[in-house]
């Protein structure tokens, strides 16, 4: 068997990533893989918004084209960073359990008790001003929370915590996943429940890309494939192939799994939170992408047609 090279990009949650699948692979029977850092378009534009940049491409291009090119074995992305489209001749696996896929609000540190629920942590009379880089977020803040004052950030994890301790923000909203994946959970205030914020599509998974083509590294990750967490990776990504949709757009997505049963919320916002749509429906871990099919319909029935091409203009 021979020795995988793994394709990542360098930021800290990016490589605990690649170590944790490395590591699952090592315990599966694979050789000790060798980590190959790769620097993304994503990773040359720390300021710019994403939605305005190119989207969600910009952190996994040149790491799909060393994979394709034969650079790397596989990559390791997190699973909400994947574009909507895949690369003909590539596949995508999700491996390791997934983690909590809410979002999380994080408090400055001068911050001693921060409240315990999101409705005080954003009061009127706190005025905070929110840090987030994501359009989803932002949308569904402003639409629960319309008095907020929501600011877009760029950056990994720890940049921006910097700017939340220089002062820069009032708090921040990242995905919980990777604050406790950094060791970091003791910094959330809050985990944002669902009816106030859908989590991104496929937020807290881990998932491997390799070539099609390559049968040995395909049979090493179904060894340290998860099942619920590829179940609810398909639903979820079949309802944004089915609104034809990137993170340009307010859109969240997320499955709770049951056993064998799977129930899947799915949103779509205007940019501005005024107008949100929102519809759930429950299926079975055979049929996944069913599921994700009929909540995108639903959606669409729901009048989510008009937002959706509202935010892409």
């Amino acid at each position: 068997m021979r020795r995988l090279r793994i394709g990542t990009r360098g930021s800290p949650l990016a490589r605990w990533q690649a170590e944790a699948v490395a590591g699952a692979l090592v315990r599966a029977g694979a050789p000790a893989a060798e980590l190959v850092l790769i620097r993304t378009s994503g990773d040359r534009l720390p300021s710019k918004p994403i939605s305005s940049a190119g989207g969600k491409r910009l952190f996994v291009k040149e790491i799909e084209e060393a994979l394709v090119d034969g650079r790397v074995d596989l990559a390791v992305h997190s699973a909400k960073d994947l574009p909507a489209e895949r690369l003909a001749g590539l596949n995508v696996q999700a491996v390791l359990p997934r983690e909590d896929a809410r979002d999380a609000v994080v408090a400055p540190r001068s911050c001693e008790r921060p409240a315990a629920d999101p409705a005080a942590l954003f009061a009127p009379d706190r005025a905070p001003r929110v840090g987030t880089g994501s359009v989803r977020r932002t949308a569904q803040l402003r639409h629960a929370y319309p008095h907020l004052e929501v600011a877009p950030i760029r950056g990994n994890v720890g940049t921006r915590l910097d700017k939340l301790e220089a002062g820069g923000f009032d708090l921040l909203v990242l995905a919980a996943a990777g604050l406790v994946r950094l060791n970091l959970a003791a910094r959330i205030a809050v985990r944002l429940p669902v009816d106030v914020c859908v989590p991104a599509p496929g937020q807290g998974i881990v998932c491997a890309e390799y070539r099609s083509g390559d049968r040995e590294t395909r049979d090493l990750l179904s060894t340290i494939a998860d099942r619920d967490a590829s179940a609810a990776l398909e639903a979820e990504r079949s309802l944004v192939t089915a609104l034809g949709v990137d993170c340009q757009v307010p859109l969240g997505a997320v499955t709770t799994v049951d056993g064998d049963d799977l129930l899947l919320r799915g949103v779509v916002a205007s940019p501005d939170g005024a107008r949100l749509v929102r519809r759930d429906a429950a299926g079975s871990l055979v049929a996944p992408a069913d599921l994700g099919a009929r909540v995108a319909a639903g959606l669409l029935a729901g009048g989510a047609g008009p937002l959706l091409e509202a935010a892409r203009t």
